[in-house]
């Protein structure tokens, strides 16, 4: 991608509104209760390109009210999980605690989400730790403070792609991260206060997330994205190299009892799935059609009961309306009968997350 290109991407994020309504379908099953495993909210700001040096990024705006918006607009929506992206952070003091903005403004968020009634709709909140830092003991329990009973894991990116001009959002973490001594320990510490850990880094990678697995078996590790694999192909998924090199790694993962696998991300533009680029968004059944084959190998390895769905927006409503893509969960989860379907819609995601 170029510069201008990435710049105009994102800040098309859950702002495409006009482009949604040219498809905007009935909602399936509305009764159907959903829990939001993974989603963000940012306002307009700046923020350092991955791809670029010294270059900066201007961010749509997702804050609650869009992000409510787009969750009560249909689909019963009853609970979602706020992932770290970078918000709120403090401006100043040492750079370690600079993260505890973001776990602070999260929780403004989700005392606001419960709009007069009793229950809030931002549930969980996973923050951002450098697992390595030797003041990690500290830094937890400023976490779990300012999380207010919320925090429910931590995240930490080890997603790299050595490409720059690959990258959108991520993709400039440093080298063998997952495999850092430092690390390990750190993840060890955040499982012991029973926390999950979410990882998130590209298919070519998953090698070292199954080696983090057996070197922490104490940590519930969650795989974010599906294991984001890169690179979409037109046309029989069975003749794709990507979905082949990736349904080996998802076969030895499912065998780690301590992974849970999140189900989405795949409308993502980093993954170079090309709706973003049609002049009609993509319905809920092409989507399925287009990116079901990763969602239902993953169901059939891991089972419903270790996979949960996630919206992923704003980053994924680029290429995909929230209506629609949740239509397409369904259409998904259907297919497994209606208990494994509710594991995969709400049971897991609260069970994982204990909310």
């Amino acid at each position: 991608m170029t510069p201008q290109e990435r710049e105009y991407r994102v800040r098309q994020m859950g702002a495409r509104h006009d482009w949604w309504a040219l498809r905007r379908e009935p909602v399936l099953a509305p009764e159907q209760e959903v829990v939001d495993a993974h989603f963000h909210l940012w306002g307009e700001r700046d923020f350092p390109d991955p791809a670029v040096p010294d270059a900066m990024l201007r961010t749509s705006r997702y804050l609650l009210e869009e992000f409510l918006a787009d969750a009560r607009d249909g689909h019963r929506v009853t609970q979602a999980v706020y992932i770290e992206c970078g918000s709120g952070y403090r401006t100043d003091g040492p750079e370690h605690l600079r993260a505890l903005g973001e776990t602070e403004w999260a929780t403004r968020m989700a005392a606001q989400s419960a709009s007069g009634s009793n229950t809030e709709t931002i549930a969980a909140i996973v923050a951002h730790a450098d697992l390595r830092h030797p003041e990690l003991e500290m830094l937890l329990d400023r976490h779990e403070m300012a999380g207010a009973g919320r925090l429910r894991g931590v995240r930490q990116s080890a997603a790299r792609l050595e490409d720059p001009s690959a990258r959108l959002l991520a993709g400039a973490a440093p080298p063998g991260l997952y495999a850092d001594p430092a690390f390990r320990r750190g993840l060890a510490r955040v499982a012991e206060r029973g926390l999950a850990f979410d990882a998130f880094l590209f298919h070519f990678q998953l090698n070292d997330l199954a080696d983090l697995a057996r070197a922490v078996p104490g940590a519930t590790i969650i795989i974010d994205h599906l294991g984001a694999p890169v690179g979409y192909a037109r046309g029989p998924t069975e003749r794709d190299p990507v979905f082949a090199a990736w349904c080996t790694m998802i076969d030895r993962l499912a065998e780690l009892p301590n992974l849970v696998m999140k189900l989405g991300g795949m409308a993502s533009i980093v993954t170079q799935y090309d709706a973003h680029t049609r002049p009609m968004p993509p319905s809920s059944r092409e989507f399925v059609d287009e990116r079901g084959a990763y969602f239902q190998h993953a169901i059939r390895r891991f089972g419903p009961a270790r996979c949960m769905f996630e919206s992923n927006f704003p980053v994924d409503s680029v290429a995909i309306s929230y209506g629609n893509l949740w239509n397409a969960y369904k259409i998904i989860a259907a297919e497994h009968g209606s208990a494994a379907g509710q594991e995969l819609l709400a049971g897991t995601a609260r069970r994982v997350y204990r909310m």
